[in-house]
C-alpha cells in the first residue's frame, strides 16, 4: 500500500516539473478580420480563464495534460466551444468570432464530465445567471420554475420546493456545486436552503438520475453552479439589490473577486427581508414574512498536476408558517418574525480536487454538512420552540477519468454518505435520532463510434444502512417510546442512451434509465403531529423504483432553436400519504404512509427565435399525466403552462446601453385532476414586463431595470400552492426596481 502511494506522488511531482503546457491564440472578427480585444476565454474543468488584451491576443500558462473543452465569449458574438487537446509544450490556436446572433449551445457539467448539450446522452437544461434573473422574482425556486417540465410547490414566497416532470420533494435532489443537499427536504414546508447570489449558472436534468446521484435522484437533479474565478490577474467586485413593491421586499448581494498567477478567491454575502405578501385581491397573507442571510466562500489554485478549492456555504433563514395559529396572532404587517418561523441555519464545507495523472484524471470530493431546524411557535404553545434537530452529514467521492482512446471513456468511481440526525430540548420530535451510511459504485462508458454519433452505458449500485435507536417519542410524554428500528437497502441502476446527428442542425436523443429512492425517515418512523395532520411512518414500506423511457428532438438553426421531448415513467411502489379511519384519542384523523404503482407521462416543448439582434421571441409549453394503479391521482401535479417571452434589445441610446424591454406572459390550464387532499384549479394568466439598461462610467458597469410581475392583478390560485386550502390567492401585482454596480 506504501509503495502504491510512493508512486502516485512520484507521478504528480514529475509532471509538476516537466509540465509547462500553455495555449495562446489571437482573436478576431469573422468577416472583418479585425482583433477583437476583452473576448472572455475560460476552461471550465479546471476553472482558469483569462480575457484577451488589445492586440486580441490571449495566453494561458501552466496547464495540465489531457482532453478540456475551451470556451470563448463576447457580448454581440456568438460563443464558440472547442474541444483541445494538451499533451506538451505550446498550442496556439487561433479563433474568429461571428458578429451574427447565433443560439449556441452551452458546456454542462452535471452528465458526469464535462461536455457540450448535443453530446449528452441525458439532456441537460442550462439557466444562465441572466436567466434567472429576468423572472425578477424573490424566490430562486420560481426563477428555475420557468423551465418546461420544472414547477414549484409554494407557502407564499419565502417557501418553495421544486417539482420536476411531477414528482417532487424526496423524490428530487438538489446539489449546491455538485455536493448533496441535506435539509429535511421530506415535506413540502421543508425548502432548500439555498442563496443565489453568485451563481454562474443552474442545470436541470429532468427524470431519472440515479446512475450518477444514488437514491432521491428519481425525479431529477437540480445543479446549482456558483460564478467562476476572476480572469488570470484581475480582481472584480459587484453591487445588487433589488427592491419589491408588494412585500416592501429588498435583496441584496455584494461580492469580490480575484485570480493571482494560479491562486484564486471568491468572497460574497447575501440579505433578503421582506413583509408579508398581498395576494390578487389586495389581503395580506398572515405570517408569510420571510428574512434570509448568506455568506459564500472559495477559495483555491491550479497547477500543471492538479485544480484544488475550498468552498464554505453559511446559510441562515427565518420562513413566517401561514397557519391558523399564527393567522390569529399576526395583526399587523412587519419584517420581524415573532410567531410560528421556521428557523433555520445551515453550514456547508466542501473540498473539490482534480489530480491529472497523464491523460487521465483522479477526482476526489469531501464535503461536510451541519444543518439545524427549529420551529419557534407562540408564548401561547406549551414550550416557544417546539421542533429543535441537528442533521450533521458527511458525503466523499472518488472518481477516476479514464481515457480508452481518442473517442471513448471510462468513468468509474465511489460514493458515500455518513448521517447523524439528534434532537434537543424540544416537545415536537418531527423525526428519531438516527444514523444512516450510504456506498454505492458506479462506472459509465461514453462512446462515439462516429462523428455523428455518442453513446453513454452506466451500471450502479447501492446500499444503504439506517439504525433508529429505542427512544424517547417526544417531550410531552417521556415514556412512551419509538421502538428501535434497523434496515438495509440495496439497489441495482442502470441506463443506457445515445444521441445521433441526422444533420448539422438536426440532433435526436434516447435514454432509458432505471432508478431508484429508499424510504426516508419520515415516511418509515414519524408518529405524531406534523402540522394539521397526524401522520404515522410505516416500517415495512420498500424502495421505490423508476423506470423511464425519453425521446427528444433538438433543431437549430443560426437564430431558431426548435426542441421536444416526450417520456414515460414507470413508479414501482411509489410512497405517498394516504387517509385512514383511524383516529388519535383526541379524534384527529391518522394519515399513513403507503405505496402502489403509478405512472407519469407527458412531453415538453419549446422555440426560440432570433430573427434580428434586437428581437428575441421564446415560447415552451409543459404537458402532464399521472395516474396510480388503484384509480387515484398523484399529488403535486402541476397545471399545463404555456410560457411566452417576447424582447427587444437596442446596444445603444444616447449614454445608454444594452437597453432592453420585455414582454413574458404565463397561461395556465385548468387541473381538474386533483388527488386525494387536493381541489381542482382553474386556469389563470399572468403578464410581466421589464425595461432595463447598461450605464458605463470609466471602469465601472451600471445595470438599471424596472419590472412589474402581474402586471393585471390576477386573482389566482397555483393547484401547487398550499395557502390555496386557507382561501389565499397567490402573490398579485409587484412593481420593483434594481440596480447593479460592477468594478
Amino acid at each position: 500500500m506504501n509503495k502504491f502511494i510512493y508512486i502516485i506522488i512520484f507521478t504528480l511531482f514529475a509532471n509538476t516539473i516537466v509540465a509547462q503546457n500553455q495555449i495562446s491564440g489571437i482573436l478576431k472578427n469573422k468577416i472583418t478580420q479585425e482583433t477583437i480585444p476583452g473576448v472572455n476565454i475560460y476552461i471550465p474543468e479546471i476553472q482558469k480563464g483569462t480575457i484577451s488584451d488589445e492586440s486580441g491576443f490571449y495566453l494561458l500558462k501552466n496547464l495540465p495534460k489531457g482532453k478540456f473543452k475551451i470556451q470563448y465569449s463576447f457580448v454581440g458574438y456568438s460563443k464558440v466551444i472547442k474541444t483541445i487537446s494538451i499533451d506538451k509544450g505550446n498550442l496556439e490556436l487561433n479563433i474568429e468570432l461571428n458578429e451574427e446572433v447565433v443560439l449556441s449551445q452551452e458546456i454542462v457539467v452535471s452528465g458526469g464530465s464535462y461536455s457540450t448539450q448535443h453530446e449528452n446522452a441525458i439532456k441537460i437544461e442550462s439557466l444562465k445567471s441572466s436567466e434567472l434573473k429576468s423572472a425578477n422574482s424573490p424566490s430562486f425556486i420560481e426563477a428555475i420554475a420557468q423551465t418546461p417540465g420544472v414547477d414549484m410547490i409554494s407557502k407564499g414566497v419565502g417557501i418553495a420546493t421544486p417539482v420536476i416532470r411531477g414528482l417532487s420533494l424526496s423524490n428530487v435532489l438538489m446539489l449546491n456545486n455538485g455536493v448533496r443537499m441535506e435539509n429535511f427536504q421530506f415535506s413540502e414546508n421543508h425548502p432548500f436552503m439555498v442563496d443565489e447570489a453568485g451563481i454562474d449558472r443552474v442545470e436541470i436534468i429532468k427524470g431519472p438520475a440515479s446512475l450518477l446521484y444514488g437514491s432521491d435522484a428519481i425525479g431529477g437533479v437540480i445543479n446549482i453552479i456558483d460564478e467562476h474565478p476572476a480572469a488570470l490577474n484581475k480582481v472584480h467586485a459587484d453591487f445588487e439589490s433589488t427592491y419589491y413593491s408588494n412585500t416592501n421586499g429588498l435583496n441584496a448581494s455584494m461580492g469580490v473577486k480575484a485570480t493571482k498567477s494560479d491562486f484564486f478567491w471568491i468572497l460574497r454575502g447575501g440579505v433578503k427581508s421582506h413583509m408579508d405578501y398581498m395576494d390578487g385581491s389586495g389581503q395580506q397573507v398572515h405570517n408569510s414574512r420571510f428574512n434570509t442571510s448568506a455568506i459564500k466562500l472559495n477559495t483555491g489554485f491550479n497547477k500543471s498536476y492538479g485544480k484544488f478549492s475550498i468552498r464554505y456555504n453559511y446559510d441562515q433563514m427565518k420562513l413566517g408558517l401561514t397557519i391558523p395559529p399564527a393567522i390569529v396572532l399576526t395583526e399587523s404587517n412587519s419584517r420581524e418574525n415573532k410567531y410560528w418561523y421556521q428557523d433555520l441555519t445551515n453550514n456547508l464545507i466542501s473540498s473539490k480536487n482534480i489530480f491529472f495523472i497523464n491523460q487521465s484524471k483522479l477526482e476526489l470530493n469531501v464535503s461536510f454538512q451541519n444543518n439545524v431546524r427549529k420551529l419557534q411557535g407562540s408564548e401561547l404553545s406549551n414550550e416557544l420552540t417546539q421542533v429543535n434537530m441537528r442533521l450533521n452529514t458527511l458525503a466523499y467521492e472518488l472518481k477516476n477519468y479514464l481515457p480508452l482512446n481518442s473517442k471513448n471513456n471510462l468513468i468509474v468511481g465511489i460514493q458515500g454518505i455518513s448521517q447523524q440526525n439528534k434532537n434537543f430540548d424540544a416537545p415536537e420530535h418531527v423525526l428519531p435520532n438516527y444514523q444512516l451510511n450510504d456506498i454505492s459504485a458506479f462506472s459509465i462508458l461514453q462512446l462515439k463510434p462516429s462523428e455523428k454519433f455518442n453513446a453513454q452505458i452506466g451500471l450502479r449500485y447501492d446500499l444503504r444502512f439506517l439504525n433508529i435507536p429505542e427512544q424517547q417519542k417526544n417531550g410531552y410524554i417521556p415514556e412512551e417510546l419509538i421502538p428501535a428500528l434497523k434496515k438495509q437497502f440495496n439497489n441495482m441502476t442502470g441506463s443506457v442512451g445515445m444521441t445521433y446527428r441526422l444533420s448539422e442542425s438536426l440532433l435526436l436523443r434516447t435514454n432509458l434509465a432505471s432508478a431508484y429512492r429508499a424510504p426516508n425517515i419520515a415516511e418509515l418512523s414519524q408518529d405524531g403531529m406534523h402540522g394539521n395532520r397526524y401522520e404515522q411512518g410505516n416500517h415495512d414500506l420498500i424502495a421505490q423504483k423508476s423506470y423511464e423511457a425519453d425521446i427528444s428532438m433538438h433543431y437549430h438553426m443560426k437564430k431558431l432553436t426548435f426542441d421536444i421531448a416526450t417520456f414515460y415513467n414507470l413508479l414501482h411502489n411509489y410512497i405517498y400519504l394516504s387517509p385512514t379511519r383511524d383516529t388519535t384519542e383526541t379524534g384527529i384523523d391518522i394519515f399513513r404512509y403507503v405505496q402502489d404503482n403509478a405512472h407519469i407521462y407527458g412531453f415538453e416543448t419549446g422555440v426560440a427565435y432570433h430573427p434580428t439582434q434586437w428581437l428575441f421571441l421564446k415560447s415552451t409549453y409543459a404537458y402532464l399525466v399521472s395516474n396510480q394503479d388503484n384509480g387515484e391521482y398523484l399529488p403535486f401535479i402541476p397545471q399545463d403552462k404555456i410560457r411566452t417571452d417576447i424582447r427587444f434589445t437596442k446596444k445603444g441610446i444616447s449614454f445608454l446601453d444594452d437597453v432592453n424591454f420585455s414582454i413574458s406572459g404565463v397561461y395556465a390550464f385548468s387541473q381538474n385532476k386533483p388527488a386525494m387532499f387536493e381541489t381542482p384549479t382553474a386556469d389563470y394568466f399572468l403578464l410581466n414586463v421589464s425595461l432595463g439598461f447598461n450605464i458605463h462610467l470609466k471602469k465601472q458597469k451600471i445595470n438599471f431595470k424596472l419590472f412589474a410581475n402581474n402586471i393585471l392583478d390576477e386573482q389566482y390560485y397555483d393547484h401547487l400552492s398550499t395557502l390555496k386550502e386557507l382561501n389565499f390567492y397567490n402573490i398579485g401585482r409587484n412593481v420593483g426596481v434594481s440596480l447593479r454596480f460592477e468594478m
